[in-house]
């Protein structure tokens, strides 16, 4: 008994030997590992590292660079070309854009507050800015066609195709020989409908009487009524009403002229929207 005992615990120390034995083994075959992971890890971070830092310092110098090139003197404006300009003063296109580009130079120009001040300008619908490197800038301007002079409760203005009114009249529009009456200075949709309806027949008048020679001697119009269309003549130095024919604006207009020469001085007012012109008489 003694004996077997004995065989059953020199078994059981060769058995934790033997575990012991393979637990040293395995540990050791991994620290290894470990420390060839460790050392691949860095070899890799090292380098993306000190790129990075690279890559910081030459975009950092690349922006200084950036900025102090646009700084420079060498983009200070000195040409401004303006296009498509009739009426609007090309010199006030110009002192806008010097103004707005003193400090910022044609790279850096504000090129949308630019044009929004230049469309501020009489006469400009639109406007358009572009920068011509190295020290250009161009813009592009789209006017207002005048259609009208109308008389206002202020005065003599000019009004373009859409019914806007643009600037006062101060000098002689050999276009627009006589005025408007009649325009309808209220903010309304009738209002602005009924006014184009006005510029569209000031048109047929002009149009209508220079052909027959007779724009010249009309000093202004009233579109009140649209249906109902007067003009005012002059003769033997006074001013005579005439009723038109709306039909027949020409037509009418030549008949009145024709009816009151040399009696003006006797005439008030013709009505010439009939077959023949009917004068009347100023009573004395």
């Amino acid at each position: 008994m003694n004996i077997q005992r004995n065989m059953a615990k020199a078994k059981k120390s060769t058995i934790r030997k033997t575990r012991a034995t393979s637990t040293k083994k395995r540990s050791s075959s991994v620290k290894p590992r470990r420390r060839g992971s460790s050392f691949d890890a860095s070899r890799f971070i090292l380098p993306v590292f000190v790129g990075i830092i690279l890559l910081a310092g030459i975009g950092f110098f690349g922006v200084m660079g950036y900025r102090t090139a646009i700084a420079s003197e060498f983009f200070n404006v000195r040409r401004v070309e303006v296009r498509g300009n009739d009426r609007v003063n090309p010199e006030d296109v110009k002192r806008i854009v010097t103004a707005n580009t003193e400090k910022s130079g044609v790279w850096r120009a504000d090129l949308g507050e630019i044009r929004e001040k230049i469309e501020k300008l009489p006469f400009v619908k639109t406007a358009s800015v572009s920068m011509v490197l190295p020290v250009g800038i161009r813009v592009g301007i789209t006017e207002r066609i005048p259609a009208a002079i109308v008389r206002l409760s202020y005065g003599d203005s000019l009004v373009d195709t859409e019914g806007n009114v643009v600037v006062p009249v101060t000098k002689p529009e050999p276009a627009f020989p006589f005025a408007m009456r009649g325009w309808d200075e209220t903010k309304t949709e009738k209002a602005m409908t009924d006014n184009l309806a006005r510029l569209k027949l000031y048109k047929k008048m002009t149009e209508e009487w220079r052909e027959y020679g007779l724009s010249d001697r009309v000093k202004e119009v009233d579109l009140r009524d649209l249906k109902d269309p007067n003009a005012t003549i002059e003769d033997s130095g006074r001013m005579i009403a005439v009723v038109l024919s709306r039909d027949s604006l020409g037509k009418s207009l030549k008949s009145a002229v024709e009816a009151v020469a040399g009696k003006g001085e006797r005439v008030k007012s013709v009505n010439a929207g009939g077959v023949s012109p009917v004068l009347e008489y100023l009573s004395f």
